[in-house]
């Protein structure tokens, strides 16, 4: 079956595609973020190279999420910080790199024990979390955050950490290794 977007079709609203967002899933899940990520709501953000934005600067979690965005386009994102439409959970942002779109839940992470139940929190918003360390944080506790995260949340796909200048992406299939602890930790602590 092909799918033809048609150039008189009405362009969908921007909270509607978001809430399509808990029910799409294989090719009809990256096709909707597409049409997010494209919608005409979004604008680059003043002073900034590859952000987008719909707004929100007033929200509490701006700058948090500013400061992942700007990691994020030093690794060669491109940036769409999504908007929190009443009633509805959404994920915070859309990163694009070579054409593939991917929906990132942000936890930053600033004590020294909290990684896991942040990523808890995450669950039923989207299967991808991004970890923006902004604290020393125990490679080992970390590991083993992340491994009860994969068992806590079975549509689980990536996490994603930014440390410092350094980003490691850990999926499912790495933590079912019995070397992930050792493994991780090596990169992690590198």
């Amino acid at each position: 079956m092909c799918l033809v977007v048609s150039e008189s079709l009405p362009i969908r609203d921007l909270d509607s595609l978001l809430e399509d967002l808990h029910t799409a899933y294989g090719s009809g899940f990256v096709w909707t973020l597409k049409e997010i990520a494209a919608h005409n709501e979004f604008k680059p953000l003043t002073d900034e190279t590859g952000i987008y934005t719909v707004g929100g600067k007033n929200s509490e979690d701006y700058e948090s999420l500013l400061n992942a965005a700007r990691k994020a386009v030093e690794h060669g994102y491109r940036v769409f910080i999504l908007p929190n439409p009443k009633g509805t959970r959404t994920a915070d942002f859309i990163f694009e790199r070579k054409g593939v779109y991917r929906l990132y839940d942000l936890k930053t992470i600033q004590g020294k024990a909290s990684a896991g139940n942040r990523m808890n929190d995450s669950i039923g918003q989207t299967n991808r979390v991004l970890l923006n360390m902004t604290s020393d944080y125990n490679a080992r506790i970390l590991a083993s955050d992340i491994k009860a995260y994969f068992e806590n949340n079975p549509d689980a796909v990536e996490v994603l950490i930014f440390k410092g200048k350094k980003v490691i992406s850990v999926i499912r299939e790495h933590t079912e290794s019995s070397m992930f602890n050792r493994l991780f930790r090596k990169i992690y602590e590198k």
